[in-house]
């Protein structure tokens, strides 16, 4: 599978602007990398986050995403990890997921479980309550939003059962970036899968995102690592090697689950 990610600069607290712009950056990458599947950051519609206003600048049951996104999967015949966007549900607000195979149909949302407490993510949104796997071209995935990666039990439960692709969409702070590629290459490893990060870039209030998105094969080795401006990262994810890997070093088969009280 051939996976670009789009390293975003967003505006903050601009969706209309910020929508304009993602589908141009979909558009360039599916004419120059050819990929199967492109990837966006967390909550590229806002930027991580506004306070003020916030339910007036989230997508409305994530109407607007699932439009424009579902119509370019299906026009480019592509699968789109579509990031995730501060999305208003009823009267709450979700920091949501949403994937599209290359029908146009959205296959996956999922809610982001960990919100970010030292920036009051938890004051501003609720918290998701279920994990998502979903398949892309026959392959297993799963995704997972930003901090929720600093929580090995989250990806285990997922990985338990066989995931090929871990996507890891994030707006992840400049002072943090060797938290997130170390973190991000050690799930790829413990877990014998390719993880994908997307992170932004740029500035959303007073923070600095780092961009440093990567991508990352079971290995632990870097396939395609992005600097710190917005740009296009590619790889090409060869699945074949999974099976080998899992059938030379036993992780699943040799885990003592009855030993892990959490």
């Amino acid at each position: 599978m051939r996976v670009t990610c789009i390293q975003m600069d967003m505006a903050f607290a601009a969706p209309q602007e910020n929508f304009t712009h993602a589908e141009a950056l979909l558009c360039q990458a599916v004419i120059s990398e050819h990929p199967d599947t492109v990837v966006l950051p967390e909550t590229w519609n806002t930027g991580f986050f506004p306070k003020e206003n916030l339910p007036q600048y989230a997508d409305d049951n994530g109407a607007q995403t699932k439009s424009v996104f579902s119509a370019l999967a299906k026009e480019f015949n592509v699968n789109i990890v579509a990031g995730s966007v501060a999305n208003r549900r009823a009267d709450s607000i979700y920091n949501t997921a949403y994937v599209f195979d290359r029908t146009g149909a959205c296959v996956a949302e999922y809610d982001k479980t960990h919100l970010f407490s030292p920036m009051q993510e938890d004051h501003f949104f609720n918290k998701g309550d279920h994990l998502c796997r979903f398949t892309l071209d026959g392959v297993q995935c799963g995704i997972l939003i930003c901090y929720d990666i600093r929580f090995p039990e989250l990806t285990r439960t997922l990985t338990v059962d066989g995931l090929d692709i871990l996507f890891l969409v994030s707006q992840w702070p400049t002072a943090r970036l060797a938290h997130l590629q170390l973190l991000t290459a050690a799930r790829a490893v413990e877990n014998q899968m390719f993880t994908v990060c997307c992170n932004s870039c740029g500035t959303a209030g007073e923070t600095v995102y780092a961009g440093g998105s990567q991508i990352v094969d079971p290995w632990g080795t870097i396939l395609a690592r992005a600097e710190a401006n917005e740009q296009l990262l590619t790889a090409d994810l060869d699945l074949s090697i999974i099976d080998n890997i899992r059938n030379s070093i036993h992780v699943f088969r040799d885990r003592r689950p009855e030993l892990y009280r959490y």
